[in-house]
């Protein structure tokens, strides 16, 4: 009997696909002679293969009508159910923690949220922290191709701004791709997309060995980078040996999480004749570029006499960790400058943890691994604020669409918009109350709830005047930051969309 992978679900398919993976962390666990962790990790890609196997035979030669809202419902049970799977090697390797801290683990690095429980880096071994970087790192790529095979389909994801279509309804005037067969726009994507991600991540990781760094560490921060999870298995870039060169080689490649337009244009999510025409980009950079300086210019205008902080080197230092990590938590990856701390005292902020939550809220590009509202989605609201204010200076203009990418934004693109941003801010605001409820203080609940819902879990030790012990956390709150984690990676319209009755009729 022959298998066809087209007639195969998908879940099985990523179910198979991470069973492969094992076979790496059991690798480097017999190669650093840790040989229990090395017989979970192989033992784990044996039985998930052998499963996988089984169920592909039990189910070849069925035939099933395939419909565009399948690709949806395959993708929140890969992100709900397939972290299990995940789990099971690491929690036969660390053997004494409950499931459920395992698993949630698994589910913060498949949906690229980087929350971890296991702080300082130093409680795990190197095979379970590349097997946390590794499930992060797939579940970016995850991400990429269902921005083409899922949510550009259904005008969700951020193209319901642009597209004709209604979210959550298949639209007609898509290109080749969305067209073809449902099940087969996985493969199409992924032929189109998995040699780019690949070799942007070798790309990196052979950038940052050049500076310094050891393969491992470059590894895992290059998987991180590109993934937009900030797991990493020494606490972050600013303890890396590669120092602020290694920072500006990573602060290049997060350029990939604030427009797709920089890697592909499979989804067409914006036309432009060039790259710079890009509203995203251009957004980006503008928030990139004014929320620094402002934090640089505080000093003056705080009036600081520390003599310390006068030199010009420490002027440097404080621009540069300013821009960083702003990058950072826009594209919602999470790293932390290893001259925040200069920047910090530059600017006379001690903790400003509310300027990192507002940038990881805006987020990166429609289309890529960063979580947040989405610039094009901001971009659409500003755009419907700037005529609305032309209107109250000229009322009969008739305003036409001149701005450079508004006449790629649909009519009611900025109402969509805004309707997606009132729903995330009800999802902060449901999230915290809950988390209060259980016993947090408001503060605590608020950055949990943002750091969840924007996919930005590193806001959790830095966003606050103290660092979250997520493992102190109870049974309940964990189960909540993992719903959370979940609704903010695939978005409220798509959850909507999902438990909507006309899309499981379809």
């Amino acid at each position: 009997m022959k298998l066809s992978l087209s007639q195969i679900p998908l879940l099985v398919q990523m179910t198979l696909f991470s069973g492969f993976l094992m076979f790496v962390p059991a690798a480097l666990a017999t190669q650093q002679d840790q040989h229990f962790v090395a017989r979970m990790f192989f033992y784990g890609g044996i039985l998930v293969l052998f499963a996988c196997v089984l169920i592909a035979i039990a189910i070849q030669g069925t035939k099933r009508q395939a419909r565009t809202s399948d690709n949806l419902k395959a993708l929140f049970f890969a992100i709900t159910l397939l972290p299990a799977v995940l789990a099971w090697p690491m929690y036969e390797a660390l053997d004494v923690v409950p499931f459920l801290d395992v698993y949630f683990e698994m589910v913060s690095s498949l949906t690229t949220t980087g929350m971890t429980i296991y702080e300082p880096a130093s409680m795990l071994v190197d095979p379970l922290h590349l097997w946390r970087g590794m499930v992060g790192w797939l579940g970016g790529l995850l991400m990429w191709l269902a921005a083409a095979a899922v949510f550009a389909p259904l005008s969700l994801g951020g193209f319901e701004v642009t597209a004709v279509g209604e979210p959550g309804q298949a639209s007609a005037s898509l290109g080749h791709m969305q067209r073809a067969h449902p099940m087969k726009r996985w493969s199409k994507a992924a032929q189109a997309l998995v040699p780019i991600y690949v070799g942007l991540t070798f790309a990196l990781a052979v950038m940052l060995i050049v500076l310094g760094e050891s393969p491992f560490v470059a590894t895992m921060h290059a998987m991180a980078t590109m993934s937009t999870s900030g797991i990493s298995a020494v606490g972050g870039v600013g303890s890396s040996v590669s120092g602020v060169p290694g920072e500006m080689v990573i602060f290049l490649f997060l350029l990939f999480a604030l427009s797709r337009g920089t890697f592909s244009s499979d989804t067409g999510a914006v036309r432009r004749n060039n790259l710079w025409e890009d509203p995203e980009l251009r957004l980006g950079f503008l928030i990139v570029a004014v929320v620094p300086t402002a934090l640089f210019m505080r000093h003056w205008v705080g009036a600081f006499e520390d003599n310390a902080l006068q030199d010009p080197a420490a002027a440097l230092k404080a621009a540069w960790g300013g821009m960083f990590t702003v990058m950072s938590f826009l594209t919602t990856t999470g790293f932390q400058s290893g001259e925040w701390e200069v920047a910090r005292e530059w600017s006379g902020l001690s903790a400003p943890g509310l300027i990192l939550m507002a940038l990881a809220m805006v987020g990166g590009g429609v289309a890529t691994t960063a979580g947040g509202v989405k610039l094009l989605r901001v971009y659409a609201l500003y755009v419907q604020g700037l005529g609305e204010m032309e209107r109250l200076v000229h009322p009969n203009v008739v305003l036409g669409r001149r701005r450079t990418g508004a006449r790629q934004i649909r009519r009611k693109g900025a109402v969509i918009a805004w309707v997606f941003f009132m729903l995330f801010a009800l999802s902060i605001a449901a999230v915290t109350i809950a988390l209060a409820l259980l016993g947090n203080d408001f503060q605590e609940a608020a950055i949990l709830a943002i750091s969840a819902l924007t996919t930005a879990g590193p806001l959790t030790q830095i966003a606050g005047e103290f660092p979250i012990a997520i493992s102190s956390l109870g049974v309940a709150e964990k189960l909540i930051l993992c719903a959370a984690m979940t609704f903010g990676r695939l978005e409220a319209l798509a959850i909507i969309a999902l438990i909507s009755p006309d899309l499981w009729q379809k």
